[in-house]
């Protein structure tokens, strides 16, 4: 268990600040981004990655078939909520040797894990996964027997609002109006 303490200092060091910083750095001077998850956090990471392209910046999903290979200089945006999935590892794998910078999302930020050696940030959420729920079977705290969502979900509703406030961010430091966002809407819906 995770004390008040070390939740403190790995905020201070992964925070939501430097997940910001480094996309608007990177937006400002790089033409590509990628996002990738499994499962509902990958679903999250689909929306933030409507929402960028909504802000101008050319954003694709790993996997989808219109997605360019990555390369130097691009951005992979990656999440592992429990601390580690095998193929979250082989993406970022895949894209530091292409020379890609990659933020990672997860909600275990010392798992030790191959994506979180190989990011170059890390942003944490500290919200439960399915990997909190499997320690709640073993033996319930008062905490965590509060929290009343299953699985993940937490974790990725706490992704939702994250990237609505990083891309409420990062229109302000690319100077982008919410018209704009909306002239880049789909018409066909």
């Amino acid at each position: 268990m995770v004390t008040e303490k070390q939740e403190a200092e790995v905020r201070a060091k992964y925070g939501t600040e430097e997940m910001c910083r480094n996309q608007w750095s990177w937006a400002c001077k790089n033409p590509d981004v990628f996002v990738h998850g499994v499962g509902r956090e990958g679903l999250m990471l689909k929306a933030l990655c409507m929402r960028l392209f909504h802000l101008g910046l050319s954003a694709h999903v790993v996997g989808d078939v219109t997605a360019p290979p990555i390369a130097a200089g691009d951005l992979l945006i990656a999440s592992a909520g429990p601390g580690s999935f095998s193929t979250v590892d082989a993406i970022c794998r895949v894209s530091k040797s292409a020379g890609a910078q990659i933020v990672l999302l997860t909600a275990q930020p010392g798992s030790g894990s191959e994506a979180s050696l190989l990011a170059d940030a890390i942003a944490y959420i500290p919200a439960q996964t399915m990997a909190d729920e499997e320690e709640e079977e073993e033996g319930p705290d008062d905490a965590a027997a509060a929290v009343r969502l299953p699985l993940g979900s937490l974790y990725e509703g706490a992704m939702f609002v994250l990237f609505e406030m990083v891309v409420l961010r990062l229109a302000e430091e690319l100077g982008r109006t919410p018209a704009m966002l909306r002239s880049r809407h789909t018409n066909l819906e």
